[in-house]
């Protein structure tokens, strides 16, 4: 079996311990503008809680038949820090394991969960602004309030943005390095052996 070059092993390791940055900063963002709100709205997405002006953006989004946002909402809340565990565990178990295909499945493991928060946060997000009560005060017919799964979405006369917080640049870099050291053993280390 192939052995990993001792770069690519310190790279994997480092790149393992930076995810438990998870544990300690927000993972996403959703920020909100309005004429009535020119400094703007802020929900921050950890790996266990929601933070920022949740209540007052709740309360905005009641008026328009949507749900009340609660952290009891999000059961991935109480199961995603087991994740972030297991994906560091498995990528210092790599590390130590020092075999190429430990690699692969490592990486193909880390982007298979990155594409699944994804899925997991757009479907949320289809519900959360297509599931509204229709007996709310402000109702708009065949309006649908679905936030924006990355990028910027006009919402009626909020602008919306979406996006990686600290945490969730932190495992987006933590991708692309996993991804780079398992192209370079590859293509440009075929035959190597640990040096």
């Amino acid at each position: 079996m192939k052995k990993l070059k001792t770069s690519t092993r310190i790279i994997i390791a480092i790149a393992s311990l930076a995810m438990v940055s998870a544990f300690f900063v927000p993972l996403w963002q959703i920020l909100m503008w309005a004429p009535q709100y020119p400094e703007g709205l802020e929900m921050k997405i950890w790996i266990d809680n929601l933070t920022g002006d949740v209540k007052i953006i709740s309360a905005l989004n009641h008026y328009i038949g949507m749900k009340h946002i609660e952290v009891s909402m999000f059961p991935e809340f109480g199961y995603m820090k087991y994740i972030v565990v297991a994906l560091i565990g498995f990528g210092l178990l790599t590390a130590l394991a020092n075999r190429r295909f430990m690699l692969a499945a490592f990486t193909v493991l880390f982007v298979a969960t990155g594409i699944a928060a994804l899925v997991d946060f757009y479907l949320w997000g289809y519900d959360y602004g297509h599931n509204l009560d229709p007996t709310a005060p402000i109702v708009v017919p065949g309006m649908a309030y679905q936030p924006p799964l990355i990028g910027t979405k006009q919402l009626l006369n909020f602008t919306a943005f979406s996006g990686p917080d600290i945490g969730g640049w932190v495992f987006l870099v933590v991708g692309l390095a996993i991804m780079a050291v398992l192209a370079l053993e590859i293509f440009k280390y075929p035959k190597s052996a640990s040096l």
